[in-house]
């Protein structure tokens, strides 16, 4: 079983900056990739950034430029510094990892941009 422990999210106004972290935990013998991923009210999960336990990282066009995804390996930590955030970014964010034993997504913080 795997836990994830993430915080970061809140309020923020149009233009701000967020910073998430996700600690992941658990029966885990290999990370391999770890991301972020995002739903809004009334739509479909959307993964906004992956990186892959070499530093590759990839992003969707919705926050390519905007935000930057980063990992501690030692640490199994996965980071999203969401900046020049948009109405649009509100939504809960949440972690995921593909392992060796498949893939799991976190429960998510909620994240409001609202002026």
């Amino acid at each position: 079983q795997v836990q994830f422990v993430e915080s970061g999210g809140g309020l923020v106004q149009p233009g701000g900056s967020l910073r998430l972290s996700c600690v992941v935990s658990g029966n885990i013998f290999s990370i391999y990739v770890m991301g972020w991923g995002r739903q809004a009210p009334g739509k479909q999960r959307e993964l906004v950034a992956r990186i892959t336990n070499g530093g590759i990282t990839s992003y969707s066009d919705s926050v390519k430029g905007r935000f930057v995804i980063s990992r501690d390996n030692a640490k199994n930590t996965v980071y999203l510094q969401m900046n020049s955030l948009k109405l649009e970014d509100t939504a809960v964010y949440s972690c995921m990892v593909v392992h060796n034993g498949g893939s799991s997504w976190g429960q998510g913080t909620q994240v409001t941009v609202s002026s």
